[in-house]
C-alpha cells in the first residue's frame, strides 16, 4: 500500500527485490570474480541494423546480436562456462545457455525477470531475436507465482541459498537448468554515451555486462573517421577460470562482434568482414575520446 506524507512517500519494497538482494549478497561472498573492461567497435553492426530498420521497418534486437556473438565465443572456449562439481571436478557443458534480464510489466509494476535462452550457440540471429521479442510480449500476470523462493519467509532466504548452493555444487546440471551457463546484462540500454558497468556477481561462471556506446575519432590510412565503440565488462569466476583463457575468449568475442557475426543470417547483404583489429595495423591506428 502506498502512503503519502508531507515531504515523502512510503511505497512497498517488493518481496522479489528482497530475494534479489539476498541472492546477490550471497554471490558476492562466495564468488571470486575478476573483471576485464574492453572496448569493441560496433560501427559495422549498428550500421547494418539501422539500414535493415530503414528498409523493412523491423527493429532487430542488438542484445540478440550480442548474445549470438557471446554464445559463439563461449562455444569455442568452453572452459569459461565450467561449473565445479564438489572439490575435484569441473563440468563443461556442450550447450551455451545464456541468462538475460528482460523488463516485464507484472500486475502494473515493472520487474526485471531473468530468462534463459537454451542452446544459444545452436541458434541463429533470427531465432534469438524472435525468442527475446516473444518473451517481452508474453503475459507476465502469473510470472512470479511459480517462483518458489518467494513463498518462503524473508528470514529463510539466506538458509535457502546456502542449501541451494550446496546442492548445486553436487549437481551442476541443476544450476544450469536455473541460471544457464553464462549471463549477459545490458545496463547500457538505459542511458546514452560511453561507460562501463560492473554487475553484482552472477551465479553463472561467466558474466557479460554491456555498457554504453561512445564515438571515437580513429586514424585509418591517414584519414580520420568516426567509429562507435561499445563498453563491455567481462567477469569470470577466478576459482574456475584463469586469466589466459579468459583473455583468449575476450579476443574472440571482440572479433565476432566487430565482424558482424550472425547478421548475414537475417540480412543477406550483411556478409561478415574482418574484425577491426585485423584490418587496422597498429602503426596506422590512433584513437582518442571525443
Amino acid at each position: 500500500m502506498r502512503r503519502s506524507r508531507a515531504d515523502y512517500q512510503v511505497v512497498p519494497y517488493a518481496k522479489y527485490r528482497r530475494w534479489m538482494v539476498a541472492a546477490y549478497g550471497w554471490a558476492a561472498q562466495h564468488k571470486h570474480m575478476i573483471h576485464g573492461l574492453i572496448e569493441v567497435d560496433v560501427t559495422r553492426a549498428r550500421a547494418i541494423l539501422r539500414e535493415h530498420q530503414a528498409t523493412t521497418g523491423e527493429s532487430l534486437s542488438f542484445t540478440a546480436f550480442l548474445i549470438g556473438c557471446l554464445a559463439k565465443a563461449v562455444d569455442e572456449h568452453k572452459a569459461v562456462q565450467a561449473y565445479r562439481q564438489g572439490g575435484r571436478r569441473l563440468i563443461v557443458f556442450d550447450d551455451v545457455d545464456v541468462l538475460t534480464d528482460i523488463e516485464r510489466d507484472v500486475a502494473g509494476r515493472k520487474y526485471v525477470i531473468p530468462h534463459v535462452i537454451r542452446a544459444a550457440n545452436r541458434k541463429t540471429m533470427r531465432e534469438l531475436h524472435d525468442e527475446i521479442r516473444a518473451t517481452q510480449r508474453a503475459d507476465g500476470k502469473n510470472l512470479l507465482k511459480g517462483f518458489r523462493p518467494l513463498s518462503l519467509p524473508t528470514v529463510l532466504f539466506r538458509p535457502f541459498l546456502w542449501v541451494w548452493d550446496w546442492i548445486g555444487r553436487m549437481r551442476p546440471r541443476l544450476w544450469k537448468s536455473i541460471v544457464g551457463t553464462v549471463e549477459i546484462s545490458s545496463v547500457g540500454m538505459f542511458g546514452t554515451g560511453a561507460g562501463w558497468g560492473i554487475s553484482p556477481p552472477s551465479a553463472a561462471p561467466l558474466m557479460l555486462t554491456v555498457g554504453g556506446i561512445g564515438e571515437k575519432q580513429v586514424l585509418v590510412d591517414g584519414h580520420t573517421v568516426s567509429r562507435e565503440y561499445l563498453c563491455v565488462t567481462i567477469s569470470v569466476n577466478h576459482t574456475i577460470v584463469d586469466g589466459a583463457p579468459t583473455a583468449r575468449f575476450a579476443q574472440r568475442l571482440k572479433e565476432l562482434i566487430e565482424s558482424g557475426y550472425g547478421l548475414s543470417d537475417v540480412i543477406p547483404t550483411a556478409a561478415p568482414e574482418p574484425a577491426a583489429t585485423d584490418r587496422l595495423s597498429p602503426g596506422k591506428v590512433a584513437a582518442e575520446h571525443t
